[in-house]
This record gives structure tokens, sequence and C-alpha cells, in this order.
């Protein structure tokens, strides 16, 4: 079983898409920013897996759209990319980190909505402290975040400082219980 089949749940089923649950994010940022000193890096993203049908890339359409129109009116800027493994990244930049939350919310919502909920892998959010990249990553097909902080300069994990957060955010987070899921993504491009 590889990386992405154990984060799209490895054939089991799971329980539905909790969207509504990544609005526990700002009351988590609040917390990074003030009790902890750890800033937002002014992004985020979804990663999702694409799938070649008139009716998926429509409801991506108009999620870009709808997003292209709110972002106007913020101070938003949206691009897609897709990675190395295949999945796409729908990357947010605003230096409001509620309509990065929003804006997430309303691309998972796009997609739940037309069918596809079982597509979404994660939302990912990044943060700076003392010059090194923290991530949080929401899990869709668990519900749940998990903090993700690599080493710098090497593909090696400190999971002492993952745990670490957790403790010091599990009042406003509901973390993945599992840390054996706490996937690490690599190439995340934001």
């Amino acid at each position: 079983m590889g990386f992405f089949d154990a984060l799209l749940g490895g054939g089991k089923k799971l329980k539905g898409v909790a969207p509504d649950r990544l609005f526990a994010m700002t009351t988590a940022h609040v917390t990074l920013q003030t009790g902890l000193g750890i800033e937002s890096a002014g992004s985020a993203g979804i990663v999702f897996q694409p799938i070649n049908t008139a009716d998926f890339d429509e409801i991506l359409r108009d999620a870009h759209e709808l997003l292209s129109g709110v972002s106007e009116e913020q101070e938003s800027e949206l691009e897609s990319a897709d990675d190395g493994h295949g999945y796409r990244w729908i990357i947010l930049r605003d230096p409001d980190f509620e309509d990065l939350v929003v804006s997430l919310n309303t691309i998972s919502t796009e997609l739940q909505g037309g069918g596809y909920g079982d597509r979404l892998l994660a939302a990912v959010f990044p943060f700076e402290e003392k010059g090194n990249r923290v991530y949080f990553i929401y899990n869709f097909k668990r519900g749940s975040f998990y903090p993700f902080v690599p080493s710098a300069g090497t593909q090696q994990r400190d999971t002492e400082r993952e745990l670490r957060l957790k403790a010091q955010l599990e009042r406003e987070l509901p973390f993945e219980a599992e840390t054996a899921r706490w996937f690490p993504l690599w190439e995340i491009p934001l």
C-alpha cells in the first residue's frame, strides 16, 4: 500500500468528508500566533485526486471562478498545480488567514456537493516558526488534523516537535489519534 493509498483509506470504507472541521483552524491560528509565536505563511492549499470527467472539470472550473471572483474583492491569489504523484493542488495566498480557511472550505464543499468528496485528500496550512516550516494537515477522510514538521534540509521529520504541537493545540483542533496516520507530505508546493 502506497502513501496516497493509505491517505485515501486503503480501500476501507471511511466516514464521510467533514469539511466543517476545517474552521477549527481559525481558532488554532490565534493560539499559534499569540501563544506560540508561530505565524501563518500567508498561504494554504488543498490537494485532491483529479478525475477526467466533464462534470468533475466543470465543478473545478466553477469553484475556480467563484474563488477568483472572491479573490478580486480580497487580497487573494489563486493557482493550481499538479504534483509528481498525479495529484492536483489548488494553492491560495492571502494575508487574511480566515479568508484562506473559507476558500478551502468552498473548494471542498463544491467537490463534495458534486459527489467527489472521496477525491479530497488533504488541506495544508503552512506556518513559520523561527525560520522553519510547520504544517498542519487536515485529512478529509479522517476528519482530523495532524502537524508535520520537516527537519531543515532533509527528508526527516521532527516528531518530538509534532507531538508538542499536538499537546499545545489539542483543545483547538480535532487531532488524528493514531500517530501512524500522520503521513508526511514532502513536496508541498506552499
